[in-house]
């Protein structure tokens, strides 16, 4: 039992055992969560070299005002040297980090304030954006990490705000942007959910709240350095009724006072804790549970850090052990912290997610990626998957010995059935695949 523990923790609220991980957790497997509920004293070494968002705004806004060709053959080239340098470093951390529960939370946090490169100008900055605005506040209060995530610009500019200005604000009686798409995903995906109590009027108005949002280097006085910056031009004056309350004319404060009472919300806490539930428990979150985390939520105020240690003392997380399908990236990530970097080189990490079906920084919708198993087996997909692993066996040495191997990715929930044909593998190269492709390794 003590070993099965310790492989939930490992691999449900993390990335899968590294070597020797199960002995290091040992008969404490929610301690050793939980002595990672802190914050980095520092950012991870790999990140060292990697560019800030600033400088990459800075560019591509100092482009567009060339001509549009030179702004998208901006857009292009800091693109292909940003996202697959991002993602090597972003994958080099998780495969070899001591707290690979932080980790994880990392990417909840990234996927739930999603920032997709599906729009082109949004690629350059998704890996900073993560870096910035996400992982330092994955344990702080969720009012300070959604301030965080809008107010950077890759948010600002996948969303379409920066050239968003109130229909009767100076700037927009010259120029008419007006849009309403962060202040849907907000509310919809961000903090009230889908299905939360608002409507259309509460959409449009936050949407005004927001005008004048945009960042430094895109025209008009201010400093030009990229970062977030507040264009009261832009902002559409006058007093606002949002969600049934009065907020008199403030500028940008206007919008922050929303946030905070978003943030604050019990409709918040309750679709929040929802999807925290389904991500560490079950595709269907047990309604106990969710109970439980949304309590911790509102009571705590959204302190992300009692959140976190909530979940890990919900006692439906450690009673099956196989209860979650690993996405793509957790299949990769998985992968390489059970077999190091073997069989894996870094250049092959975009094509292999590509072809897993989830592309890195790609998310289809500002909904980010599904969280349940329907969307990920399907017929097609789990040959990918068998594919895969074939090839990564193919690349891995042939002095792995593929007992060995199940032993530390599978052990303490292998089948016989399983060992057993790990075993009886005609090659070093058919065991390690069989290992990779087995269900116990597809599941967390």
């Amino acid at each position: 039992m003590t070993t099965l523990k310790a492989y939930i923790a490992a691999n449900r609220f993390g990335f899968g055992p590294r070597p020797g991980e199960l002995t290091r957790i040992g008969d404490d497997a929610r301690g050793w969560l939980k002595a990672q509920i802190r914050h980095e004293t520092s950012p991870p070494a790999a990140f060292d070299t990697l560019p800030v968002a600033a400088d990459s705004v800075l560019e591509m806004a100092n482009a567009r005002r060339t001509s549009t060709q030179a702004y998208q053959a901006t857009v292009e080239r800091l693109s292909r040297a940003n996202a697959p340098a991002e993602l090597q470093a972003r994958i080099e951390v998780m495969t070899t980090s001591e707290s690979p529960f932080r980790e994880r939370l990392v990417q909840f946090w990234s996927n739930h304030f999603t920032v997709s490169g599906e729009e082109p100008k949004a690629l350059p900055l998704a890996g900073a954006y993560e870096r910035e605005a996400i992982r330092p506040h994955i344990f702080g209060r969720f009012e300070h990490l959604l301030l965080a995530a809008i107010r950077h610009p890759a948010m600002l500019m996948y969303l379409d705000n920066p050239y968003s200005f109130g229909p009767n604000s100076p700037l927009g009686q010259v120029v008419q942007g007006f849009s309403e798409r962060l202040a849907q995903e907000i509310l919809a995906h961000h903090t009230l959910g889908p299905t939360g109590p608002y409507g259309q009027d509460d959409v449009h108005v936050l949407a005004n709240m927001l005008t004048g949002w945009s960042h430094g280097g895109i025209g008009g006085r201010g400093p030009h350095d990229g970062h977030f910056r507040f264009r009261p031009t832009g902002h559409e004056p006058g007093a606002k009724r949002f969600l049934g309350k009065h907020y008199p004319e403030a500028g940008m404060e206007e919008a922050e006072r929303a946030l905070a009472f978003l943030a604050g919300h019990h409709a918040t806490a309750r679709f929040i804790s929802t999807k925290l539930v389904r991500h560490f428990v079950a595709d269907h979150p047990p309604p106990a549970a969710i109970r439980a985390i949304t309590r911790v939520f509102y009571e705590s105020g959204g302190n992300l850090a009692e959140v976190s240690a909530a979940l890990v003392d919900l006692d439906v997380a450690w009673t099956d052990p196989l209860t979650k399908v690993k996405t793509p990236y957790d299949l990769v990530v998985s992968t390489l912290r059970t077999m190091g970097h073997q069989g894996i080189e870094p250049h092959t990490l975009m094509r292999s997610l590509r072809e897993l079906g989830q592309q890195a920084y790609r998310a289809r919708t500002p909904a980010g990626w599904s969280d349940r198993a329907e969307d990920w087996i399907v017929r097609d997909a789990l040959i990918r998957r068998i594919d895969w692993a074939r090839e990564v066996a193919s690349r891995a040495p042939r002095t792995i010995d593929p007992l060995a191997l199940a032993d530390i990715a599978i052990g303490p929930v292998a089948s016989r059935a399983t060992l057993n044909t790990v075993k009886q593998a005609p090659s070093v190269e058919a065991g390690i695949a069989l290992v990779l492709a087995s269900a116990e390794f597809q599941r967390r």
